[in-house]
């Protein structure tokens, strides 16, 4: 293994140990404990109130909406529901946390014992990863650091968002393993509409525990946690350097210390920050100011119906039931609109899958994504694609002539059909009209023939093009390439 900052080491001498912390704001319309609104990008210190920012004599409420997203989030990630918990105070001082304490989940949290089944190669294969809890709790504000002004600022708009916090096992062997945990996360609360995942904005974040032990041991090595990377290549850079750092160190006869320490991406390394707290040291206690939380099982088996489809599912089933490969299968999943359009398509039966995907990701998405629109703002309907596709499949229009025919219809009310018929596109099949277009090619271009003839069979792509040219674009190209193929050899 090699590190940025250290030697070339020996390949597979040790194995990286990797368990992730994702920090997840939810979008609930306020905030989790107050009636704030849930906003980001506000006036500093605009959506706050004497709750948020934890004011003597006054009393949280919690969000059942926070419950609900979840618990929802729970059985999307296969976890156990504890429908009867509790909220519990998180003691610690830093100057965005103006209570001195956040109201988190301790020993009892919402969601547990879960996985996730990342996809780790275009092939479609998995690796499962135990998703040890998921627990509820409120964020903290934020320091504004500035050099227009001596020490920080606090804006408090953010104190009381709330999140919902996904640990890890520590499953992950690898950087790619845990960019594809990542990417499952957040699919998966796009999927559910819970969370925007703007990481710009702080709606993801991720904290990062790397340990190294020797291949083929079961023991576990010290692990050092980075806080608050903040985005998902970062996390890969973070990973590979600080079990790089691990290694040398272990490898010169030195020791790992468990530690927190800060990912700085630009300079492409780790600093120390402070040796590792330990669970005591925030000396939690139940929160005294909340009841206990209790889920009924009606409600329970509500949110359990209402999990879609999951992208990882879907991708998987795309790849199986239409051939596609992985590519295709994939930005579909990410786009759950387009893939519900492209099985609406294809159930119609008229046209090849790979087809369909290839004009939807290809020509309709730099269509529609060059007006910053989407699908459901355009007039393609799905019958009206189907019939072009088709038209395309059969050999009554070209490739070419579909790219005009979809600039036409996309937007407008006409058919493709119509649109065949207006600019007289139809493809010319007919062999006694195409013989002729072959055998004035032919005379024209000797030279070219007779490159042919000596062996630069690439001279047949030339004299194609001439042909479609001099068939204004009409003459199917298949037919015409026989045509040529069975003129020059004979």
């Amino acid at each position: 293994m090699q590190g940025s900052h250290c030697g070339v080491r020996r390949e597979k001498q040790y194995e990286i140990v990797v368990g992730l912390e994702v920090h997840a704001e939810l979008n609930t319309k306020t905030k989790i404990y107050c009636g704030c609104k849930n906003s980001f990008g506000s006036m500093v210190n605009s959506n706050c109130c004497p709750i948020c920012t934890g004011m003597p004599g006054t009393l949280p409420t919690l969000n059942k909406s926070v419950v609900d997203y979840a618990v929802r989030m729970g059985y999307a990630l296969h976890c156990s529901i504890n429908n009867i918990c509790k909220m519990d105070r998180k003691n610690y001082f830093y100057p965005d946390l103006p209570k001195a304490y956040q109201i988190s989940q301790f020993d009892i949290p919402l969601c547990e014992n879960g996985y996730i089944d990342a996809i780790v190669d275009e092939e479609g294969h998995t690796k499962r990863i135990g998703v040890t809890r998921i627990h509820i709790e409120e964020d903290a504000g934020k320091l504004i650091h500035s050099d227009d002004f001596a020490g920080s600022l606090v804006d408090f708009n953010r104190c009381g968002v709330p999140l919902i916090e996904i640990v890890s096992e520590p499953d992950m062997r690898s950087s790619a393993e845990a960019k594809a945990y990542l990417d499952t996360i957040k699919a998966t609360l796009q999927y559910l509409g819970i969370s925007d995942c703007k990481m710009q904005e702080g709606s993801i974040r991720c904290d990062v525990n790397v340990s190294v032990r020797p291949e083929g041991t079961t023991e576990f090595g010290t692990r050092v946690e980075m806080k608050n990377v903040n985005s998902f290549s970062a996390t890969v850079r973070a990973i590979e350097y600080e079990a790089a750092r691990q290694i040398e160190i272990l490898e010169n006869g030195g020791e790992i210390h468990q530690e927190t320490r800060r990912w700085d991406d630009i300079a492409g390394k780790n600093i120390l920050l402070r040796s590792k707290e330990d669970a005591q040291d925030y000396r939690y206690f139940p929160e005294p100011d909340l009841k206990t939380i209790y889920v009924e099982e009606s409600r329970l088996a509500e949110l359990k119906a209402s999990i879609p489809e999951l992208p990882n599912d879907k991708l998987l089933r795309l790849m199986k039931q239409y051939k596609l490969p992985y590519f295709d299968a994939n930005l579909m999943a990410e786009n759950p609109d387009k893939a519900d359009y492209f099985e609406a398509v294809a159930a119609l039966g008229k046209c090849q899958p790979k087809n369909i995907s290839n004009w939807l990701l290809g020509d309709i998405t730099r269509i529609i994504n060059g007006k910053n629109l989407i699908l459901a703002d355009t007039k393609l309907s799905t019958e009206k694609l189907a019939d072009m596709l088709a038209m395309i499949e059969t050999g009554e229009i070209s490739t070419t002539a579909g790219k005009t025919v979809l600039e036409e219809i996309i937007f407008s009310d006409k058919t493709a059909a119509d649109v065949v018929e207006e600019k007289g596109l139809r493809q010319m099949n007919d062999t006694g009209a195409l013989e002729q277009v072959v055998s004035d090619i032919l005379a024209a271009n000797p030279k070219v023939v007779e490159d042919y003839r000596g062996g630069k069979t690439n001279a047949l792509g030339f004299l194609v093009g001439q042909c479609m040219r001099a068939s204004k674009g009409k003459g199917n190209p298949n037919i015409l390439r026989e045509m040529l193929e069975k003129a020059l050899n004979s």
